[in-house]
C-alpha cells in the first residue's frame, strides 16, 4: 500500500494563538500556509524532515461557514473548549498513493474520500460525515496527494525534525491492528496505558532548543 507518515496537526482557537504556542513550545516561528475554502479553515506550516510537516490549523473567521462539519473535530464542543484554553496536538495524518484502495482494505471507517484544495495544491482526504477526530485522534486521517513532489519540500525549514510519535492507549492491540490494516503501524511507537485511562499522543521533536514534546488533549 506504501502508506507514509505525512503530517502532525495542532489545533488552535486562532492562528495567532497557534503561532504563539509553537514559538513558546518549539522556539521557532512557523511560516504562513493558506486557506481551505471547503472547510472554512486556514493554517501555518513547517517542515519536520523526511517529507513530514507540522500544521497549525484554526477556523478562518473571514470564511463563510462550510456546508458540513469541519475536519479534525474543530466543530466539536469538547475540542473547541480545549483549544480555546491552549492549542493542542490533535492528530496525525498519513498519505497513500491509492486512497480508494486503502479505505477499502482498512478495518476501520475512516470516512469518505473528499476532494480538497489550498491554492494550487489538490488532494483527496478521508473525512467522517461529522468531522470527528478518529479514535480521539489516535488513528490518523488518510489522504492522497495529487502532486509530483511532496508539498513539505516547499515549506519553510525552521530547523525542527520529528524524532518519534508515540500513541498512548489502554488497548494497544486494537490500535496496532487497525494501523496495520492501513500499513501505518511502522511510523509510531504504541505505549500501553491502564484501562479506563484517556489515550493521548506525544510528538518528540528536535528543535533549536533541544528535544521538545507536543501532547494531545
Amino acid at each position: 500500500m506504501n502508506t507514509q507518515l505525512d503530517h502532525l496537526v495542532v489545533g488552535a482557537a486562532s492562528l495567532e494563538q497557534g503561532v504563539a504556542y509553537i514559538k513558546e513550545q518549539l522556539g521557532v516561528d512557523i511560516p504562513k500556509g493558506g486557506a481551505h475554502p471547503l472547510m472554512g479553515t486556514h493554517n501555518h506550516l513547517m517542515q519536520l524532515g523526511n517529507d513530514v510537516f507540522l500544521e497549525v490549523i484554526a477556523i478562518n473567521p473571514d470564511a463563510p461557514a462550510p456546508a458540513r462539519p469541519r475536519w479534525y473535530g474543530l466543530d466539536d464542543p469538547f475540542v473547541r473548549r480545549h483549544i480555546e484554553q491552549q492549542p493542542q496536538l490533535l492528530t496525525w495524518v498519513v498519505n497513500t498513493p491509492d486512497l480508494t484502495r486503502a479505505l477499502s482494505q482498512s478495518s476501520f471507517a475512516f470516512g469518505a474520500a473528499t476532494p480538497v484544495s489550498r491554492g494550487d495544491l489538490h488532494w483527496h482526504f478521508a473525512i467522517p460525515d461529522d468531522g470527528r477526530l478518529l479514535a480521539s485522534g489516535m488513528l490518523p486521517s488518510l489522504m492522497q496527494w495529487h502532486t509530483e513532489t511532496h508539498p513539505a519540500r516547499r515549506m519553510g525549514d525552521v530547523g525542527c525534525t520529528l524524532k518519534r510519535l508515540e500513541l498512548h492507549h489502554p488497548y494497544p492491540g486494537w490500535l496496532a491492528a487497525v494501523l496495520s490494516s492501513i500499513d501505518a503501524a511502522p511510523y509510531v511507537d504504541i505505549k500501553t496505558l491502564a484501562e479506563n485511562t484517556a489515550p493521548f499522543l506525544s510528538a518528540h521533536i528536535e528543535t533549536p532548543m533541544g528535544v521538545k514534546v507536543l501532547r494531545s488533549i
